[in-house]
C-alpha cells in the first residue's frame, strides 16, 4: 500500500513541474520571404543583403539558414556570379547551399573580369568612398597633420587639377586625402562628445617633395583652402561580412545623418552613438525606430498624458566601427530617418 501511495504522489509532483519548452519552441525558424524562390542565380550586382531579403523576412537570420558559424561569418564563403543559391527544405527548416557545378568540357573563350569577383555584402558604390576614410577623429588628432600652407597664385581656394603648398609632410606616402575637422559627435543620451567627424575634401598627389611640398589636387568635393590637414590614403576593401544580429542587446541612437542633410532614408549613411566598445561590429544588423510621439489632451476635467509606442522603421547594416562610433548604411526604410532614432538589436 505504501508503494502504491509513493508512486502516486511521485506521479502527481511530475504534474506540478514546470514544463520546458521544446527546442523548436526555443530556437524558431528563419521565416522565408513571400513569394522565396526555389532557385536564385547570382548576377553581377547581387548582394549577400539582397540575396538574404530574396528568401528571408528577415535579412539578418542569413547565417542560420547557411549554418555558418562565428568565423564562417566573418569570413564567409565567397558567391560568385553565375552561381545558383538552392532553397532546401526537406529537413523541415530552411537551409541554403550553392548548386554544385556541372562538369563540362572547356572551351576556348574570352572572360570578363565579372566572372571571378565575389558579391559583395552591401552595394559597394554606396560605401566605398567612406571605407577608406577616417570619418571619425580625436580632438586634437588633425593637429599634428600636414596643413595647407598656401595656394598657387594665391588663390582663395583650390579644387581638382590645382597645386597647393603644404607644410609638414614626411616619409614615403605619395597619395592623401584633404581633410577639414567637422562637427562633434554627442551622445543625445549621455552628452559624452565621441568624437569628431573629419569632413572629406578630396585626394592629391605629391608632385615636388619640399618644405612645403607641392601637391596637386586629383579630386574634390569641397573647395580647399589653407589649414586644411592631410592623412595618407588607405586602400580600399570590399565588405564581405555575413548580415547577423549583434551577440548582444544593444541599444543607440543615430547621431547624424552624413553630409549634414536633415533626414534620411535608404542608401543613406548614419552615424550610430554606440562602437566596438559596446559589442558592435562590422555586419551587425540593427533595427531602426522612430521614437514615439508625448500627447497630452484633456478628458473629463483632468489633463492626461500619453507616450506612444516607438515605431520600427528598417534596419541599417554596420559597415565601418570605431571605438565610441560606428558607421551603418540605412536599408530598407519604410518613412524618413532623422538623427535621434534609435538603433536597436532586431
Amino acid at each position: 500500500m505504501f508503494r502504491i501511495i509513493s508512486a502516486l504522489l511521485l506521479i502527481f509532483s511530475s504534474l506540478l513541474l514546470p514544463v520546458r519548452p521544446s527546442l523548436a519552441d526555443q530556437d524558431q525558424a528563419p521565416q522565408l520571404a513571400e513569394g522565396a524562390p526555389a532557385r536564385h542565380v547570382v548576377v553581377p550586382g547581387d548582394t549577400l543583403w539582397g540575396i538574404a531579403a530574396t528568401f528571408l523576412k528577415e535579412p539578418y537570420r542569413w547565417p542560420e539558414i547557411w549554418r555558418l558559424n562565428r568565423d564562417e561569418i566573418r569570413n564567409p564563403q565567397r558567391i560568385y556570379p553565375g552561381q545558383v543559391v538552392v532553397l532546401d527544405t526537406s529537413s523541415g527548416r530552411p537551409q541554403l547551399r550553392i548548386e554544385a557545378a556541372p562538369v563540362v568540357k572547356l572551351e576556348p573563350r574570352v572572360y570578363s573580369s565579372e566572372d571571378r569577383v565575389a558579391i559583395p555584402s552591401i552595394p559597394q558604390q554606396a560605401i566605398a568612398p567612406f571605407l577608406s576614410q577616417p570619418l571619425v577623429v580625436d580632438a586634437h588628432a588633425l593637429d599634428q597633420a600636414p596643413r595647407v600652407v598656401a595656394t598657387r597664385g594665391d588663390r582663395v581656394y583650390a579644387g581638382a587639377g590645382d597645386s597647393v603648398y603644404v607644410a609638414g609632410i614626411k616619409g614615403p606616402a605619395r597619395l592623401w586625402q584633404i581633410y577639414r575637422p567637422g562637427k562633434a559627435l554627442i551622445d543625445p543620451d549621455s552628452h559624452e562628445t565621441l568624437g569628431y567627424e573629419a569632413v572629406y575634401l578630396g585626394k592629391a598627389r605629391v608632385v615636388r617633395e619640399g618644405e612645403p611640398s607641392t601637391v596637386e589636387i586629383l579630386s574634390s568635393r569641397q573647395e580647399i583652402g589653407r589649414d586644411d590637414r592631410l592623412v595618407p590614403a588607405a586602400p580600399t576593401g570590399v565588405i564581405r561580412y555575413v548580415p547577423h544580429a549583434p551577440e548582444k542587446a544593444i541599444s543607440g541612437r543615430i547621431i547624424s545623418i552624413y553630409d549634414g542633410v536633415g533626414v534620411g532614408g535608404n542608401q543613406s549613411i548614419v552615424a550610430l552613438s554606440r562602437g566596438s566598445r559596446d559589442g558592435l561590429a562590422v555586419g551587425h544588423v540593427l533595427a531602426i525606430y522612430s521614437g514615439g510621439e508625448k500627447l497630452s489632451e484633456r478628458f473629463d476635467g483632468k489633463k492626461e498624458r500619453y507616450q506612444l509606442p516607438d515605431e520600427k522603421n528598417g534596419l541599417l547594416f554596420v559597415f565601418r566601427v570605431f571605438d565610441r562610433v560606428s558607421y551603418a548604411l540605412v536599408m530598407d526604410s519604410s518613412r524618413p530617418v532623422a538623427a535621434g532614432d534609435f538603433a536597436r538589436s532586431p
